[in-house]
């Protein structure tokens, strides 16, 4: 068995929620969120029935993993509160894991640059690009971005070999981006293209090892776009720009 911490992992980001177990990047057990309830409702007792499946106390639990997106604004939310709360009051580490990151991850192994999309709605996707080997930071991104400058955005990658676009993104712009790369491009969509709490656990053991654990009290979601409310009270599509926020590593 991997080496590593007893890593708690939650993915909320999406409709596509669930949660694992892992020790290190191998995973204990795992289970998805029934999807006939919202996840405030949902989240905890599955964390219970995992643990319990698991014969593991959330006491045993070493570090905790959350995808803090961009992705749905009340399903980072409820992530990202209840890992503050399992977290509260002791000295266990947190890993913000971007969301964009641990779908790239469930590309590989890739040939290429990895470039994953979220559906960001009004014609819009989320998008990050990345190295194939996740070792550095984001080509670009994360941003909101129209079909049209994500194919620019993929074009200024300059790859020699294929670029693989993964995510729930990719039924929306696919054909486009198809009718202008051609072979160059390999589209992966759902469900293999789906967020996952594995890869948010994967890809948090490797932060984790970086030394990119914080305070649970430090925890915030990253909207990357603002909500409407937001919005009218500031005049402000955008989050403040977070040059660094996909560098494993460095979070900040």
């Amino acid at each position: 068995m991997s080496q590593g911490p007893l890593l708690l992992a939650i993915e909320t980001a999406t409709a596509a929620a669930g949660v694992a177990l892992l020790r290190g990047e191998a995973v204990v057990v795992s289970r998805a969120l029934a999807t006939e309830r919202p996840a405030s409702e949902r989240l905890l007792p599955t964390i219970l029935a995992l643990l319990e499946a698991a014969r593991v106390a959330i006491a045993d639990v070493e570090a905790f993993a959350v995808s803090v997106g961009p992705g749905s604004f009340t399903g980072l939310r409820v992530g990202v509160a209840t890992v503050k709360g399992l977290a509260f009051g002791g000295d266990r580490l947190v890993v913000p894991v971007p969301t964009l990151a641990a779908l790239a991850l469930r590309a590989e192994p890739a040939p290429g640059p990895v470039v994953a999309l979220l559906d960001a709605r009004r014609g819009e996707v989320y998008a990050a690009g990345y190295d194939g080997d996740l070792g550095g930071a984001a080509r670009f991104g994360p941003a909101v971005l129209c079909p049209e400058a994500l194919a620019d955005a993929i074009a200024r990658l300059d790859a020699t070999a294929p670029c693989t676009v993964i995510g729930e993104g990719v039924p929306l712009v696919g054909e486009g981006l198809r009718a202008r790369f051609g072979d160059a491009l390999r589209l992966v969509p759902p469900p293999a293209g789906r967020p996952d709490p594995v890869a948010v656990g994967r890809l948090a053991a490797r932060l984790l090892a970086a030394g990119a654990g914080i305070s649970a009290e430090t925890l915030t979601p990253v909207y990357v776009r603002r909500a409407e409310a937001e919005v009218k009270r500031t005049g402000e599509r955008f989050e403040a720009s977070r040059t660094r926020f996909d560098t494993p590593g460095n979070l900040s």
